[in-house]
Order: structure tokens, then C-alpha cells, then sequence
């Protein structure tokens, strides 16, 4: 087995402590391939790669390695809701059904767009057993959901929206533009700021992605957040993770890298992440690209839902899609930072406060637990805001 490669990329002197936390992440936290970008005030401060791309550690991580980012996605899919929230043409207020008039069976009628966002719509999972196939056939999965009986009261209380919050959002999306989420991210974000960000990743590009390696086993005595959710997979939990049913390497396969899940099949660089939410952490523009208006903004995180989540079953907040920081996982000393993590280590966040655009993309994939948490992003964040002098 070849030694870990040098780190490569760029940073600045000021943030030398991103690079010596991001290096002791290989060397006492387990990663194996990984990048972090950090953006403060529309520059690039921090731009950092290593390791290898694959299980072998035969194929080293290259500038534009992409990897599969989980629920890192749901940030970008919610981004193109407020464009378009922006443009006047999506009113987070008004039933669902008004752009998709089939979701008003079962008596979802009053169903708000907002609800979808904050995860209060009461359709964390899909009731009728799905085939494995459906994940990746959009029209299978919308036509569920729209059949699909609340599992609570809308709007009463919130819980994750693991796997359905993309189709519910991106067909609402698709119905107004008439374009998926992927082709909409593509010609309005990431087209523009030249930012390696796919939902859906071309046949040509399979050659920069990355092996998602699966989580380590648990220490012993330790039980991680999945072992609980899952172990009745015909539980409103289980049901919003495993249906339609999915194995964890389904995350290496062609079939998962061309489908369009707009909430957990995200392809990208931490430079795409860092950029993308460097422009929304300084008023929603960056390099002559409008993203959204500061107004937008602040509007889309102001907190919709916060205290216990009815699926994941401990406390989390949203804005309109965006998650917003608690105690127990901070994005920096600043509570009006926004973003949204995903399953297996990897972030993207802005702070409009200090002005930072933050992302990490790791292959090595860590649940971790309760007694032996995944410190690898927050240790990252910590040597940010040091190096800023605002931890």
C-alpha cells in the first residue's frame, strides 16, 4: 500500500492552520481522499487536495476529482428554488398543487412549497414498497410521492426529508421551467461561476469520480445514528432512508452517477462548494455573477423548523431548505450561517458575517457516533475562524 501523497493546491500563509488540520485529518482521522476550499470575501484563501480516489490508494485525487456528496446536495437544490423564488415565478406560500396539481390526492392540497423546504410536508418517505430500480426513474418516484398520504399533519412539525425532498422540490421546479434540477443548476449556478457542481454526471466525466469508501466499523459498544433509524426498516424512518432499497455501493455504480436524486446524489469539488457559497456569503454575487439578492437570502434562513426532527429523532433546524447551525453542530461561531452537510463528512456553508464560503469533500465516508464523532469538518471550520481571529 503506497504512503499518502503530499497535499496539493494553495493557501494562503494566514490560514496555515487549515492546511496542518486538513493534513492531520489524513494522518489521525481517517481520510483517504479529500479537499477543502474556504472563499472569505469572494477570494479564494484556501484550495487544498490529497490522497487517493480510490480504495486501492492506487489512484491519487487530482484538482477536479469529484465525489458523491449525499445530502451536501439539498443546499443546491434548494439555491435553485430561490432563484426562482427571486424571479417571481415560485411563491413559497401557495399549495404545491398550484404548479403540480396531481399532488393534491390524498389529501395534500394545502401542502405550502415552504413545507417542502422546512421538511414539515410530512413526507419524509414513501408509504408502498418501491423497487430498487425506481430511485433512479423520476417519474416512478413524483407519481408515488403525489399518491403518498402525509405521515403527520403538515405543517404541525418537521422531520428529514432524507431522499424525497429532492424529487418534491425538483418537480415543482421542473413544472415551472420545464427543465430538471441538474439542467437548471447547470445553465443558472454552476455554468456561470465555472463551479463542478452535477446533479446527473455525464458519461465523459466518470473518469473524475472518486470510489466512495464506506463507513469504518463502529468502535465496539458504540451504535451509530443509521443502526438506530434502520433497524425497522418498515418504520417511518427506515422507510426514509430504504424505499426504494439501496446498498452502500450503489453510491460507485453508473446508474447512481447519471440519475438525477436532487437530494442525495450531488458530484463536486470542495472548490465548486467553497465558490458557490463564497458568492451567496457576500450578498449573493461573485465575480460578476448574480446568484441571489441579499434580501433572498436572509429571507431563505429565516428558521422555518428547529427542535427534535420527527425522522432522524434529534434536534435540527432549517430555514426554507437551507440547514441552519444548533449547538450540537455549529457552522462556525456565527448563528446566522447557512448551508447544508451530507451523509459521510462532507460540507458546504456560507457566513454572511464573516464573509466565508466553506467546502469539504471527503471519499472515505464516516458516520460516526455519540462517544467518537467525525470531527473532520469541524476541525477544519475551527482552524478557519482561528486563522481569522474570530473563533
Amino acid at each position: 500500500m503506497s504512503a499518502t501523497p503530499p497535499l496539493h493546491g494553495v493557501c494562503d500563509p494566514r490560514f496555515a492552520a487549515v492546511r496542518e488540520a486538513f493534513t492531520e485529518n489524513f494522518t489521525k482521522r481517517g481520510d483517504v481522499g479529500a479537499a477543502v476550499c474556504v472563499y472569505v470575501e469572494g477570494k479564494p484563501v484556501v484550495d487544498l487536495w490529497g490522497g487517493f480516489a480510490d480504495a486501492a490508494r492506487t489512484k491519487p485525487w487530482e484538482r477536479d476529482t469529484l465525489v458523491s456528496v449525499a445530502s451536501t446536495t439539498k443546499g443546491m437544490t434548494t439555491l435553485c428554488a430561490h432563484i426562482l423564488v427571486e424571479r417571481g415565478v415560485l411563491d413559497l406560500d401557495a399549495p404545491v398543487a398550484r404548479y403540480w396539481p396531481e399532488f393534491a390526492q390524498a389529501g395534500k392540497d394545502a401542502i405550502l412549497v415552504r413545507w417542502l423546504l422546512s421538511h414539515r410536508a410530512g413526507l419524509p418517505a414513501i408509504r408502498r414498497d418501491m423497487a430498487p430500480q425506481s430511485l433512479y426513474d423520476w417519474n416512478a418516484m413524483t407519481a408515488a410521492l403525489a399518491e403518498t398520504e402525509p405521515w403527520w399533519r403538515p405543517g404541525t412539525q418537521h422531520g428529514y426529508h432524507a431522499m424525497t425532498f429532492g424529487f418534491l422540490i425538483g418537480e415543482v421546479l421542473r413544472r415551472i421551467t420545464g427543465k430538471s434540477v441538474g439542467q437548471f443548476l447547470r445553465a443558472e449556478v454552476t455554468g456561470p461561476l465555472e463551479a463542478d457542481f452535477f446533479i446527473g454526471v455525464p458519461e465523459t466525466e466518470d473518469a473524475r469520480a472518486a470510489e466512495v469508501l464506506p463507513d469504518p466499523p463502529p468502535h465496539p459498544g458504540d451504535v451509530t445514528m443509521w443502526e438506530t433509524l434502520l433497524r425497522d426498516p418498515l418504520s417511518m424512518s427506515g422507510r426514509a432512508f430504504l424505499n426504494p432499497p439501496r446498498t452502500p455501493t450503489v453510491t460507485n455504480t453508473r446508474a447512481w452517477r447519471a440519475a438525477e436524486i436532487p437530494a442525495g446524489n450531488g458530484h463536486t469539488t470542495a472548490r465548486a462548494l467553497g465558490r458557490i457559497y463564497g458568492a451567496l456569503a457576500q450578498g449573493g454575487a461573485l465575480d460578476g455573477v448574480h446568484l441571489l439578492r441579499p434580501a433572498t437570502i436572509a429571507a431563505a434562513i429565516v428558521e422555518q423548523s428547529s427542535g427534535l426532527d420527527a425522522v432522524l429523532q434529534f434536534p435540527t433546524r432549517f430555514g426554507s431548505g437551507f440547514m441552519l447551525p444548533t449547538a450540537e453542530r455549529p457552522f462556525g461561531p456565527n448563528p446566522r450561517a447557512f448551508g447544508h452537510p451530507g451523509r459521510g463528512g462532507s460540507i458546504g456553508f456560507a457566513d454572511p458575517e464573516a464573509r466565508v464560503g466553506f467546502g469539504y469533500v471527503p471519499n472515505q465516508y464516516q458516520t460516526g457516533t455519540l462517544q467518537h464523532p467525525d470531527l473532520r469538518w469541524p476541525i477544519l471550520v475551527d482552524a478557519v475562524y482561528a486563522s481569522l481571529g474570530k473563533k
